[in-house]
Formats: C-alpha cells, sequence, structure tokens
C-alpha cells in the first residue's frame, strides 16, 4: 500500500442528521404573496375589534378598503388573465363576490373572504419555494472538491465537476466521497444511508462500489471515478425530485374541480335574473336589487367555507398532535389513499444501532456484564457506529469502564486495546479472522452462533480476549414500539398491506418487516427502484402514501399521491418534498391522521349538502318570489356560520381520539 493512502489526521466531522444538507432556505418575506397576504391580514386585525367596539365607520372603514386591494389585487389580476383565456376561476369569483358583499354593507365578510383566498396563495407559494430550496440544497451532500491523483501518486484538489471516467481520487478518513465509483485500493466502512437508507456504516475494499456524497470512515480510499458529475446518483436524485414534482398531477378541493361551470352558470344566471325583467318591462332598480340578490345568495361564499373549516380544523387538531400538515388540500387527499409504501430505517425503526444480543461462548468465564464491560471498554475510543452502541449498552446497565490503552483502529477489521492487562480485540468475524492468523482463534468456535445472530438480521461482532474468541455481541437497528399496531391500523384503513421499500439488505428487511406483520418486503433498493415502486402501484390504479425519512425517499415522496416525512431525523429535502411532517415523530400518528381526513372528507360532503340546500332554497324564493335582500344576506350568512359550526367538530380533541382508536366515520 502507497503511502498516499496513509491516513492523515482531520478534524471529525460532529454527528449530523442522517443526510442533513445545508439549508437554502426562501424567507417568508421575500415572496410578494406572503407579503401582500400579510398586508391585508394585519388590516383586516386592525379594522375587526373597531368595527366590533362601535367605533365610527371612517375608522375601520378605509382599514378594510386597503384589505381589498392589498389581499385581493393580485386573484383580482390572475383572474383577469384568465378571462383573456377564456376561463373563469374562483378566484375572480371570490373577489366579484367579495365586493358584492361591501357592496350591500357586509364589508367584514368580505374582507375575511379576500385574506382566506390571499393566505391561501401565500402557502401554496411558500410551498413550492421551500421545495426548489431543498433540491438546491442536496447538492451540498456531494463536496465542491476531490483530491485526484496523478500517474506519478501527486495530488491535485480539482472541483469536482472536472473529474472524468477513469479518474483516480483519493477519499482520505472524515471526508466526503467525491464521485460515484469503484474501490481499487484501501479499505473503511462509508455511511451511505442517503442513498441506500442502510442504517450502519458499509465495509468496503477492492472492487467494491461507492457513491457520491456519502461518508468515509476511518480508512482511506482509493477509488476510480466511473460516472460523470451530472450522471451520478445524488444529480440523478435531483433530476428525479424535479421530474416527480413537475409531473405529479396538480390538485384541487373538491369544490374546485367544479369551479368553471359553477362560475359560469351563477355569471350567466345573475345576468339573465337581471335582463330579462328588464325586457318584460321592470323597473332597473327592482332588477338590479334582485340581481343583486340572486348573486349574494348563490355566490360560492358559503360553498367554499363549507369546504375549508373542516380541513383546517383537521390541519389544527393534527397540528396540537404534531403533525404538520400543508395544506387543505393535502388534508383532503390523505383520507383518499388505498395503498401505503413505508421507508424501514428511520420510519418502522429508530434509524439507530443498539446491542440487542450479548453471548458469552462457552468456556470463555464471562457473563454477560463482563463480555460487555470489556467490548465496551475497548470500543469506547473509537467514533464508529457500532461502537457507540456498544459503549451505550453498557452505560444503560450500569456498568463502570476500566480505562483503555494502547488503543488502535484498524479500517473494515475493528479495534483493539488493552483493558486490566488484557487485550480485547473487537470486530466483524470474518474480518477480525483473517487479521489473527497465527492466533487461537478458530471460527467454528463461534461460527454457529455468529450465523444465528446475522440469520435474525442481527450484525454479529466478535469479542477476543487474549487470542481467543470470548462472546459475541449481536446490533441491529431496532423497531419501534408502536410499528406493529402502526401497520395493523394502516392495513385496517386502507384495506391492503403497506409494503417495505428500503435499500437495507434483504435478509434485515426480511427480518424486520415480519416483527412489523409486513408481507411484501422490496429490499436492497435505490432512490430510482423505490421510485419506480411507487409508480407501478400507481400504474394500478392505487392512491399511495409514502411514509419516509431519508435523501433517498425523496423522489417516492414527490411522486406519491401523498407523502408523510417523519421529522426528529428527516433529511431537509424529505421534508420539504413530503406533503406533512410527523414533528413529534411518532408513527402511531400517520393512521390517526388518514383517519381523521377521511372524517373531515365526510364532514365536508355534509357542509356541501347543506349550503346546496341553503343557496336552493333562496335563489328558488327569489326567482319565484319576492325575497328580500336583508333575509337573503341573513339566510346566506346563516347557512356559513352553520356549516362553519358543523366542521370545527373536527378542533375537540374527542376527534383526534377517535382517530387514534381506528374511527374514521
Amino acid at each position: 500500500m502507497t503511502s498516499t493512502l496513509t491516513p492523515q489526521p482531520v478534524e471529525r466531522a460532529q454527528p449530523a442528521r442522517t443526510g442533513a444538507v445545508a439549508r437554502r432556505r426562501t424567507r417568508v418575506l421575500a415572496l410578494p404573496e406572503a407579503r401582500w397576504a400579510a398586508a391585508a391580514t394585519v388590516l383586516f386585525l386592525l379594522a375587526l375589534p373597531l368595527q366590533l367596539t362601535g367605533a365610527p365607520a371612517w375608522t375601520w372603514g378605509p382599514l378594510y378598503a386597503l384589505s381589498y386591494v392589498t389581499g385581493g389585487w393580485e386573484p383580482g389580476w390572475e383572474g383577469f388573465k384568465a378571462l383573456k383565456d377564456r376561463t373563469l376561476d374562483v378566484d375572480l369569483l371570490m373577489v366579484v363576490a367579495a365586493l358584492g358583499a361591501a357592496s350591500i354593507g357586509q364589508v367584514m365578510d368580505g374582507a375575511l373572504l379576500i385574506v382566506i383566498f390571499a393566505t391561501s396563495g401565500a402557502l401554496e407559494a411558500l410551498a413550492t419555494a421551500r421545495t426548489a430550496d431543498s433540491v438546491r440544497g442536496l447538492l451540498d451532500l456531494a463536496p465542491a472538491t476531490a483530491t485526484r491523483l496523478g500517474p506519478d501518486g501527486g495530488e491535485q484538489a480539482v472541483a469536482v465537476e472536472e473529474l472524468t471516467v477513469g479518474d483516480i481520487v483519493l477519499v482520505r478518513p472524515g471526508e466526503r466521497v467525491g464521485a460515484d465509483g469503484r474501490v481499487l485500493d484501501g479499505a473503511s466502512e462509508v455511511d451511505q444511508a442517503t442513498i441506500t437508507g442502510e442504517p450502519l456504516p458499509v465495509p468496503k475494499e477492492r472492487g467494491d462500489e461507492v457513491f457520491a456524497g456519502t461518508l468515509n470512515g476511518t480508512g482511506a480510499l482509493r477509488v476510480r471515478v466511473e460516472r460523470d458529475a451530472s450522471d451520478s446518483v445524488i444529480a440523478r436524485i435531483v433530476r428525479m425530485v424535479q421530474e416527480a414534482s413537475e409531473t405529479k398531477a396538480p390538485t384541487q378541493l373538491f369544490i374546485e374541480k367544479v369551479e368553471q361551470r359553477y362560475s359560469l352558470g351563477m355569471v350567466a344566471a345573475t345576468l339573465a335574473v337581471f335582463l330579462v325583467p328588464l325586457a318584460f318591462g321592470a323597473q332597473l332598480t327592482d332588477a338590479l336589487l334582485r340581481a343583486m340578490t340572486f348573486m349574494i345568495v348563490a355566490s360560492p361564499c358559503a360553498v367554499v367555507l363549507a369546504t375549508m373549516p373542516p380541513l383546517l380544523s383537521a390541519i389544527a387538531n393534527a397540528g396540537r398532535h404534531g403533525v404538520l400538515v400543508k395544506s387543505a388540500v393535502v388534508m383532503e387527499r390523505l383520507g383518499q389513499v388505498d395503498a401505503v409504501a413505508l421507508d424501514k430505517t428511520g420510519t418502522l425503526t429508530e434509524g439507530s444501532p443498539r446491542v440487542t444480543d450479548v453471548r458469552p461462548l462457552p468456556g470463555s468465564g464471562l457473563d454477560e456484564g463482563e463480555l460487555l464491560t470489556l467490548a465496551a471498554a475497548a470500543e469506547r475510543p473509537s467514533e464508529h457506529p457500532l461502537a457507540r452502541a456498544v459503549v451505550d449498552a453498557a452505560r444503560e446497565r450500569g456498568l463502570d469502564l476500566p480505562d483503555a490503552r494502547d488503543f488502535t483502529s484498524a479500517p473494515g477489521v475493528g479495534v483493539t486495546a488493552v483493558v486490566g492487562g488484557r487485550t480485547v480485540a473487537v470486530g466483524a468475524p470474518a474480518r477480525l479472522l483473517g487479521a489473527a492468523e497465527g492466533t487461537a482463534v478458530k471460527p467454528e468456535e463461534f461460527g454457529p452462533t455468529a450465523a444465528e445472530l446475522e440469520e435474525s438480521g442481527r450484525t454479529a461482532v466478535l469479542v477476543v480476549v487474549d487470542g481467543t474468541p470470548a462472546g459475541l455481541l449481536g446490533i441491529a437497528d431496532r423497531l419501534r414500539p408502536d410499528a406493529a399496531a402502526t401497520v395493523a391500523s394502516l392495513a385496517r384503513l386502507t384495506g391492503s398491506a403497506p409494503v417495505l421499500l428500503t435499500g437495507d439488505n434483504p435478509r434485515a428487511a426480511a427480518h424486520l418487516a415480519a416483527e412489523a406483520g409486513i408481507d411484501d418486503v422490496r429490499a436492497g433498493l435505490l432512490p430510482q427502484d423505490k421510485l419506480d415502486a411507487v409508480r407501478e402501484l400507481e400504474s394500478a390504479g392505487r392512491k399511495v402514501l409514502v411514509v419516509g425519512d431519508g435523501v433517498n425517499d425523496a423522489p417516492a415522496l414527490a411522486a406519491a399521491h401523498t407523502g408523510i416525512a417523519m421529522g426528529r431525523a428527516g433529511s431537509d429535502l424529505a421534508l420539504e418534498t413530503a406533503d406533512a411532517v410527523v414533528v413529534r415523530d411518532e408513527l402511531a400518528a400517520v393512521p390517526a391522521t388518514v383517519a381523521l381526513s377521511r372524517r373531515a372528507r365526510r364532514l365536508v360532503v355534509q357542509n356541501l349538502v347543506i349550503a346546496g340546500v341553503f343557496i336552493a332554497g333562496l335563489v328558488v324564493w327569489d326567482l319565484a318570489g319576492d325575497l328580500p335582500l336583508p333575509l337573503g344576506v341573513a339566510g346566506h350568512e346563516g347557512s356559513t356560520v352553520l356549516v362553519g359550526l358543523n366542521g370545527l367538530r373536527l378542533l375537540r380533541e374527542g376527534a383526534w381520539q377517535r382517530a387514534a382508536a381506528g374511527e374514521s366515520s
């Protein structure tokens, strides 16, 4: 091995969230939509108490007028541009309805509609900007420069964009891999959770593939570049997220799906109510009053407000219980899902390795506590995730760890130290055996136990004391306590068992899936494979909910009918790409939110029926009889209040409790 592979002192990276990406966040007030919505809201909140306390109209009237202008000019302008394309959208209709309400004295009601629509537009713009921020930030996973080795072994720092296929690069301990390639020389462990989702660093040696952006461990690697920077796995993830976001079908609330017909019909009917009586000799004032009354009672204000309160109440209730649902559209869509795809590491599991088994070998003379003490004392100076798991297990048992001396670490093999006068080696059985040739270590002494641990989905770690195998430790990423119950709840809600999509190895995935109650397991998947699996389900007519947390889940989250990210360890890209985030990292909140969404959708239907009955009754009265304008306004506003109160039922604690108990109706 040449001197270029000699590990050099480096500043060790601090433990960070798996897959974390440097933030490039657009500030909220940097968006014009947010500034106009904020201005409209502030003006409305200033005017409202003045009006309610009986202040003169000149004090609150101008404030309401400014609220109309700041919040309504943009949707109004967009509506006029839509008219040029011979379409009529609900935003313009809302502005017209708000102005109509103001013209008959219902200034506050019109301003409230303006504020609601301006805020909704600002939230949509913010979500779009934040997703773009995260996609750009993903590129920060790959380092800006790499160390290229010349034919004479000389080193040259170059931009990763300058690397070409066939170049040889040196990856020192603690550095990120600069390009997709294959190891030519060296041994180390590489944390590639950002790409595959595997919870533990993967040993890499000659002939193994490595990916740009993954984090090298304690060894040094010489890597031959096999892909250009523009074709690396990280670059492809960026493209997949962008393409999935662009091609994902645009979504609308239920009422917006019929906005064109309703809007055109209402405008045509209002004109007819005004013009037909005039044609038969009616007075202009009477015809105008009847048409204005018709427009008010038939306006979609009550219908829109009948739709929003249940969804907004469900969003607020979910938020109180640690689930951030990003929009009313998302809350509505959550109740439509009929298939669920779950990530493994950090979603079904806790996302960090833990010692699950301590197995002293016969004849070692050690009990579990003594074996774990020796192993933890030897591992304590190491920064490897498995070493931290062993030390944490010893501390959880309250074991006192003696000092270790003469500590050495062999990348890809394990560690060796002198503990209490005894030489202790801890590492992977096969590699530790190879590094201990000429000693008394014999595979038949620990082979069956190691095989048993590995068959059950554990990582086997051998402990050798004074050249003799003393025992094995089993280490695994632990299933969340509520994982099995969550899987069962999701299966009950959707009518089909969830699918497990993971980049981990098939044996570990199958074992964990069996514990969680999942039969359909798809393991060893790269981000493109997860995306293909989701598209396969959706091509069969399924509406797929994807639950994940890593960069490798982002393309699937973007392409799915609905995506939910786990918040505690979720990568920035996953958090921004997902439609909802489980902030408290409680997996059981996922089926509860789906159930709450289904209840909200049922209340939306109830409210639309109520609003429709009121509108139909008032319209018939206005057309067939003589509906007084104040009574029409009172009936219209009364229906709005009624459906609003009905929707607010989902704010109650009992609504969440019933949803968590699996009651979606």
